[in-house]
């Protein structure tokens, strides 16, 4: 078989653009506590899980529980993408042609799982799997969620190819032993070994994925 056997993606910022949706919902609960939440703040916490941002309101004086605050961040997501997921350009035909070639796909997030099935629901039938901050003790830029990713796909980490916007990602990927493609972010990625960049989502296609190699 031609690599690459399996593609794992990030969740914002690769499949989707939900930056938006989430800087909404964390003004939305800032307000219900009375506190505000700003640009440098969304930058603060990209790249990291809903909870750390969850944190945030509590160590501001939030009086209800990370886990309750997780939760209303994601209603607020989950909610603004009821009638239409925000794909980003290009990645539902590579989807589709993922799924009409047999090459299987995986969602690794830092996202919350709830959010993660949303998207994947709404994809071609070829996104079968998904690890969130919920699955792993640690979470990227560790390569745990990659190699948990790989595991779950029955491929080798070195058979698959990550497609990401973030640094954290990015070295979470390359520490699993995988080829990386790097598409655009909020914040430039440096380049490295293993890392391949794009300067459009709409650039990485199958053909493309095809012409890759794996790490040596």
């Amino acid at each position: 078989m031609s690599y690459p056997l399996a593609v794992l993606f990030d969740h914002d910022g690769t499949l989707v653009n939900t930056e938006p949706q989430w800087a909404v919902a964390k003004r939305k609960v800032a307000e219900r506590y009375g506190q505000s939440w700003s640009v440098a703040d969304d930058h603060a916490t990209l790249g990291g899980t809903v909870q750390d941002a969850a944190r945030t309101f509590v160590d501001r004086g939030a009086p209800d529980s990370v886990e309750d605050i997780t939760r209303q961040l994601a209603e607020h997501v989950i909610g603004s993408m009821d009638e239409e997921i925000p794909f980003l350009p290009g990645i539902r035909s590579l989807l589709r042609e993922l799924a009409d070639a047999g090459i299987p796909a995986a969602i690794v997030t830092n996202a919350l799982t709830s959010v993660a099935r949303h998207t994947a629901a709404g994809a071609p039938e070829v996104l079968t799997r998904i690890v969130s901050h919920d699955d792993v003790t640690h979470a990227k830029p560790d390569p745990e969620p990659y190699l948990r990713g790989a595991e779950l796909l029955g491929v080798a980490p070195r058979d698959c190819v990550a497609v990401e916007d973030s640094e954290p990602g990015v070295r979470s990927a390359v520490a699993a032993g995988m080829t990386v493609v790097v598409v655009p972010g909020d914040k430039p990625v440096p380049e490295g070994p293993h890392r391949v960049f794009v300067t459009a989502h709409e650039d990485v296609t199958l053909d493309f994925l095809r012409s890759l190699t794996p790490p040596a």
